[in-house]
């Protein structure tokens, strides 16, 4: 999978910085992305996801971590690759 550019947000940094364990599950969860488990999303949300790895839509995968939820994003032209918080979204 294609992932361009990959960032994280300054909240995700700061917190990855702060929180050894909160590292951990973020890094956990991108392996977990670049192997296609989507994390916690619903069964139609994940068909969306495999659909849009054949045909160039937006990849959306969230996972739960100590801190709260977090998102990754891939970008339909997969240009970039964003983690963040949810409520950063």
């Amino acid at each position: 999978m294609k992932l361009g550019e990959v960032f994280m947000t300054s909240g995700i940094a700061a917190a990855m910085e702060k929180n050894p364990v909160f590292n951990l599950e973020i890094k956990r969860s991108f392996y977990r992305y670049l192997d296609h488990d989507w994390g916690d999303l619903c069964l139609q949300d994940r068909d969306l996801n495999e659909e849009a790895l054949k045909i160039g839509e937006r990849i959306l995968a969230v996972y739960i971590t100590s801190q709260g939820k977090v998102y990754i994003i891939t970008e339909w032209d997969r240009s970039v690759t964003t983690i963040l918080f949810a409520h950063e979204y």
